[in-house]
């Protein structure tokens, strides 16, 4: 065996990372002073950013993402399939949505408010010039009432096709309901599904084994491309954001799971390392959502009938890390333009952002759009959200990981609830093991 299967996953997608940072930084230092190189500008270029960032290491981290993504439909079809029909209490499936829902609106409430009162204690936005050149132009957010109608697919395979995770979530869970109504057609179908849910997860568990390399080409592209001079110059809203997540991630969510389960946090989040590193490199809650459900069972325990529902519905609507984002950005942003905003201001606030959340769900480039609402409803100009779109990026990862914890707490709470929960399995330490190695 050798030492490179002896690492666990985690180490070997660390150490994947790390090394993508180096590099990523060190490429963007020798391309930032290529001027003083002895080396032809045209052969330097063809060499670093021709050959290796833009194409070594975004195809490979690419296709890493896309072959994540190619699994979020099938993935979400069959499990919450084979979850659905596998209910005994058709009740169940209105508990388990209403819990799940009530659970994610109220961590972003939760979220938001942190978010505002630590951007008040800061002011991140005092002091700061406002660029003159400041535009930005804001899309149209759909109305919660049409998001209700597109819910459900006029055609499902199309639905699949553009991966509108709403429509596929509605789609599985009538056939899965209509399934365990049908009596021996629908147990004989069950077991094509199990089989198919049994490959599926080991194709995840392949890909999760080359994770290394792609979270590595991720980070090495990003490293070399972002302006490290607009985070300094962000810095304090920048530092504003990331301490108001790791509050929410760390405490928040913890409090919550011992106060509602009686599980260990610390447990929780050390099983969640993996999923984290994984949304914190793909900025995507749904390119990670292979991975989270992973976790959600095989390391935290909550049984796959719960989780195969759970999971996809926060990885739509649970905005948490989004909302920090607008809390602090409205605050940052009112500051700017010395625009001041009374207390039930910031209830609205977050009234629209919690809101918005389940409105906006599944509508590209999200979180600017929910922004540009919260930041009509108060008043403050739109243009603001120029002035932070530079570092956005990184904070996009960072909120990322915190949207995936959230998934996996409210799957815990709401699979203890429901006794659909294996206690051994999370306080295993071993039950890690079951996503590093191939069978």
């Amino acid at each position: 065996m050798t030492q490179n299967n002896k690492m666990s996953l985690t180490t070997r997608i660390m150490l994947g990372m790390v090394a993508g940072v180096f590099l990523g930084l060190l490429f963007q230092f020798i391309l930032g002073d290529k001027e003083d190189v002895l080396i032809p500008l045209g052969l330097f270029d063809l060499a670093v950013k021709g050959f290796f960032v833009d194409g070594l290491f975004h195809i490979g981290g690419q296709i890493f993402i896309a072959s994540l993504k190619m699994l979020v439909v099938p993935l979400v079809f069959i499990s919450l399939v084979c979850g659905t029909c596998s209910l005994s209490d058709p009740k169940k499936l209105g508990r388990l949505g209403g819990k799940s829902i009530a659970l994610y609106l109220t961590t972003t409430a939760v979220a938001i408010t942190v978010a505002i009162s630590l951007a008040l204690l800061v002011s991140p936005g005092v002091g700061y010039d406002v660029p003159t050149e400041a535009a930005f132009d804001a899309k149209q957010a759909p109305t919660l009432t049409q998001v209700i109608i597109n819910m459900f697919p006029t055609n499902p395979i199309n639905a699949m096709a553009e991966g509108n995770m709403l429509q596929v979530i509605v789609f599985a869970l009538l056939f899965g309901i209509a399934m365990a109504l049908s009596g021996e057609p629908g147990k004989r179908i069950a077991k094509v599904f199990d089989d198919l849910n049994t490959v599926v997860l080991k194709l995840v568990t392949i890909l999760m084994n080359l994770a290394p390399i792609g979270v590595f080409c991720l980070m090495a592209k990003l490293f070399t491309t972002i302006e490290m001079g607009l985070i300094l110059g962000l810095a304090k809203y920048f530092f504003t954001v990331l301490a108001a997540l790791f509050i929410h991630a760390l405490i928040n969510y913890s409090a919550l799971l011992k106060i509602l389960t009686g599980l260990s946090p610390v447990t929780f989040l050390t099983k969640m390392k993996d999923a984290c590193m994984f949304a914190f490199s793909t900025s995507s809650s749904s390119a990670t959502m292979p991975v989270t459900l992973e976790t959600a069972t095989k390391k935290l325990g909550a049984h796959n009938s719960v989780a195969s529902f759970t999971v996809p519905l926060g990885a739509t609507i649970n905005m948490d890390g989004t909302a920090i984002m607008q809390g602090v950005a409205t605050v940052f942003i009112a500051q700017v333009f010395a625009v001041d905003l009374t207390i039930s201001d910031y209830l609205m606030v977050i009234l629209t952002a919690t809101l918005a959340s389940v409105g906006t769900a599944g509508v590209p480039g999200v979180g600017l759009i929910m922004l540009a609402m919260v930041l009509n409803q108060v008043g403050l100009p739109v243009e603001g959200i120029a002035i932070i779109m530079g570092v956005d990026r990184l904070l996009d990862m960072t909120r990322t990981a915190v949207n995936v914890t959230g998934d996996c707490m409210v799957t815990c709470v709401v699979a203890k609830s429901e006794n659909e929960f294996d206690t051994h399995v999370f306080n295993d330490p071993n039950a890690a093991k079951n996503l590093e190695k191939l069978d």
